[in-house]
């Protein structure tokens, strides 16, 4: 058997992991590379993780992206944010379509599972549809970032640098060129609007972009209707961004940041309940920030982005799905219920069993961390390194978010790689991994005869 015909028979799952492997790899050997670094040097550890981040849209980073690379190192870093944003099987369809190759029916069934919450048969449409929705976008917020930076920046620079901040904000990893990140830029209305709609758009998922994109193309025909899927992910995020926001402004009601104007407390208040839940864009020190409020940003960082976008974590529809879930258990009733539409009771149980296995997955990773990693307690940005630095860390990199007070430069090897791994989880998901390990198939084991047994 060749190789190829052994690839093709892989399940889908195994698929997507091997595919962001791989790029992994190729990544790192590339940055490597002198002509990558200003030095012409860099760890192995600290090129791999770099890649990683990138190819797992998370923005966590052992070194400063715009003084240790070059352009071609940083041109390189964005490409793999591309490909990451985009998914790597994603682009390989589509490359074997030009090309003039069939494309499998395993490629098509990873499509389906990536970016479909129900069966298509126009499923390479929806492929093309994301391709021209993605560099549409960004061009847009390009343009837009552009008539900010050109006032600071020489015309390439500018083009340059706005080109990567929005590659980096719609496909929500977090990257940025500047050492204080996004924080000189606080009080700019323009850059935050644009970033902040990047990153929403970018993070409601690709099947929720598509149904919108048919929606207003067939209006009047009214022969396209928003399905379930899309308009919970739109509720659901609009709750999550206004109360993420409400609840920043009254924590840090008392912060310094209170004595600037109105507008500026609107502005980071909105900024960082869209950002700590996908992206890793910061206008705050997030140092400085009260420990209840980074306890609400742990929160939104581990409930993520919507399924089938470029964010991780457990996903918008799975609060949704498991709120209405406990609701309707203390009404008494058994069915959930979205949208005058009953939820199927496998697609719940996967809820709460995803739930459970990313709470089971950052609380192994965070355990692993403070007892292996020799920075625990250690003085780290001027403060100590403290458990809820380590969890901030571990469920920023599960949420491939790329939040970080300070801890991930200061990471051993040991703790690097586990921050890797969990970033490979969080962005191709904890359900395909389940798939790999356990399989797909369901089997109903064994029954016996039934005992009651007390809980609470």
């Amino acid at each position: 058997m060749t190789f190829r015909k052994q690839v093709l028979k892989l399940h889908p799952a195994k698929l997507v992991l091997i595919s962001f492997l791989f790029a992994i790899v190729v990544g790192t050997v590339i940055l490597k590379i002198p002509f990558s670094t200003k030095t012409g040097w860099i760890s192995w550890i600290d090129a791999a993780f770099t890649v990683t981040s990138a190819i797992c849209v998370t923005g966590l980073s052992v070194v400063d992206i715009g003084t240790c690379f070059t352009i071609p190192g940083q041109l390189v870093i964005l490409a793999f944010i591309q490909i990451g944003g985009l998914g790597v099987m994603t682009i390989s369809v589509i490359m074997f379509h030009w090309i003039g190759k069939s494309v499998s029916f395993r490629q098509r069934m990873v499509m389906q599972d990536l970016y479909a919450h129900t069966p298509r048969k126009d499923i390479f449409k929806l492929v093309k549809t994301i391709f021209l929705v993605t560099f549409a976008v960004e061009a847009l917020g390009a343009i837009f970032l552009f008539i900010h930076f050109h006032h600071e920046f020489s015309f390439m620079k500018a083009v340059y640098i706005a080109v990567f901040h929005s590659v980096s904000a719609f496909c929500n990893a977090g990257f940025t060129l500047f050492p204080d990140n996004m924080m000189r830029y606080s009080n700019d209305i323009l850059l935050n609007v644009t970033v902040c709609g990047l990153i929403v758009i970018g993070g409601i998922g690709f099947s929720v972009l598509y149904d919108l994109q048919c929606r207003l193309q067939f209006r009047k025909q009214k022969r396209c209707r928003l399905s379930i899927q899309t308009k919970t992910v739109l509720v659901t995020t609009l709750i999550l961004i206004v109360s993420g926001a409400l609840i920043f402004a009254f924590l840090e009601r008392h912060a310094p940041s209170t004595e600037q104007s109105l507008s500026y407390r609107i502005l980071t208040s909105v900024f960082q309940s869209i950002t700590c839940r996908t992206a890793g864009f910061n206008t705050v020190d997030i140092g400085s920030l009260k420990e209840a409020t980074l306890a609400i940003m742990i929160f939104l960082m581990f409930i993520g982005a919507s399924p089938g976008s470029c964010g991780g974590g457990i996903k918008t529809t799975t609060l949704a799905l498991i709120t209405v879930f406990f609701m309707s258990r203390l009404r008494g009733k058994r069915r959930v219920n979205l949208f005058k539409k009953s939820v199927t009771a496998e697609t719940v149980a996967r809820s709460i069993s995803l739930l459970l296995v990313s709470i089971g997955i950052v609380g192994l990773v965070l355990f692993f961390l403070l007892a292996g990693d020799p920075a625990s307690g250690l003085e780290v940005a001027g403060r100590k390194a403290s458990f809820l630095s380590y969890l901030f860390e571990t469920v920023s990199a599960f949420g491939t978010v790329g939040l970080s007070m300070g801890v991930t430069p200061e990471l051993s090897t040991w703790g690097k790689c586990w921050i890797m791994i969990t970033m490979i989880v969080g962005r191709v998901g904890v359900l395909t991994f389940s798939y790999i390990l356990v399989g797909s198939a369901a089997t109903s084991g064994i029954e016996y005869s039934e005992e009651n047994i007390m809980i609470g």
